[in-house]
């Protein structure tokens, strides 16, 4: 798949989650009212290993998801470079979990990467060889694993489920035998719709890609992103009806790698994502329901290749969050809320140091924002940010 954004830990585990538009008129900002100071805590999943900075596949913890309720869900990679998902309740309690037929070797094991409001995980286990297969680990703890019809059967092909809707419809991808990506929707009684944009290329490492933790809103609509044969990535919007509409934002790229990717849709269907330019720096972007688009680039932010805004998640108010890039390749977290403010922030013990800093993964209605920062060592850990 192109790697135009990293996925750190998904296709293998997000590191970073990668218009001159026209932008939309906002509606005037209302005087701030006082509000407590953000709270932030450090979350570390019982087990994590504690080696910085090991290549290719970091140890430590990693949130990706954070519900209505503040339910968490994530991974963690222990010692002995096993995955293993964890579930963290409002109250703090972390509970991990292995989907059977998990390895138990280095970098094989189980994911969880997105959460619904029931407090459902899905995501990807990992076997003994290498092979990934889409999980499912419903509220009561129990765990489904399930393969899509047409998914290869090599190492890091497979099916890998990212995200969940409120009704149990679960959405993903999974790669064929020859390294094509391909979509799709799985129902709550098993069914599986496959979801192809027809302007996808078919070539290794292209097709159609639904990778955003919102990906998939409460009425089924999804958004992703589509490689064409030149390698070149554009956002898709498809209707519960299945009616797909693709778009660009003025100013992507249309280079190799470059382009357009949607990663969050919410209810009202605002949608959220980012773009690569020509110059290869990144923006964000938030899509209005009629099309309009508002470019988000936020102040600090690099300009230079490989640097920019991020945005990785929406909530159900329109508020993004996601990280940005300075000029000295040290990540920040921000927040971008339905008027257009933008926040932005750092974990206290995050470091300072060029790769080092704050990844927000997720955030809720309640500005509950979750992710993982890497600290002065090289060591990552989960964070929460609460108002």
């Amino acid at each position: 798949m192109a790697r135009f954004v990293n996925y750190s830990l998904l296709l293998a585990p997000l590191s970073a989650l990668a218009l001159s538009a026209c932008p939309s008129a906002e509606r005037p900002r209302p005087s701030p009212s006082p509000s407590p100071s953000p709270s932030t805590i450090t979350i570390d999943a019982p087990g994590a290993g504690t080696v910085a900075g090991q290549v290719p596949l970091p140890q430590g913890t990693f949130p990706y998801a954070i519900n209505a309720t503040g339910t968490i869900g994530g991974l963690f990679q222990d010692a002995n470079n096993v995955l293993h998902g964890f579930v963290r309740s409002p109250d703090g309690l972390i509970v991990a979990f292995d989907a059977p037929g998990a390895g138990t070797g280095a970098f094989q094991g189980t994911q969880g990467f997105a959460i619904n409001s029931e407090g459902a995980i899905v995501g990807k286990m990992i076997d003994a060889g290498y092979l990934p297969h889409g999980m499912l680990r419903a509220s009561d703890g129990t765990i489904t694993t399930f393969d899509v019809p047409g998914a290869g059967t090599g190492a890091d092909q497979g099916s890998l489920a990212t995200n969940i809707g409120p009704a149990g419809v679960i959405a993903g991808i999974y790669l064929d035998a020859n390294d094509v990506v391909h979509s799709f929707l799985r129902a709550p009684d098993g069914a599986i719709t496959v979801i192809d944009v027809p302007e996808a290329g078919t070539g290794a490492f292209q097709g159609t890609s639904v990778c955003g933790v919102d990906c998939l809103n409460p009425e089924g609509a999804i958004v992703g992103f589509f490689t064409d044969a030149n390698n070149v990535n554009h956002a898709f919007l498809r209707a519960s009806d299945g009616a797909l509409t693709t778009f660009d934002a003025p100013g992507a790229g249309i280079g190799a790698g470059q382009g357009t990717l949607a990663v969050g849709i919410n209810l009202a269907g605002v949608i959220g994502g980012l773009y690569l330019d020509p110059n290869n720096v990144y923006h964000g972007f938030v899509r209005a329901p009629d099309g309009t688009m508002t470019v988000v680039d936020v102040p600090g932010a690099g300009t230079g290749p490989s640097l920019g805004t991020l945005p990785s998640s929406i909530d159900s108010q329109g508020a993004i969050t996601g990280n940005y890039l300075a000029a000295n390749n040290v990540t920040h977290g921000f927040l971008r809320d339905e008027l257009g403010t933008i926040t932005t922030f750092d974990v206290p013990a995050a470091g300072t140091a060029s790769g080092r800093g704050t990844t927000p993964a997720s955030n809720n209605a309640s500005n509950a924002i979750t992710g993982w920062y890497t600290d002065a060592s090289g060591l990552y850990h989960g964070f929460l940010r609460t108002e």
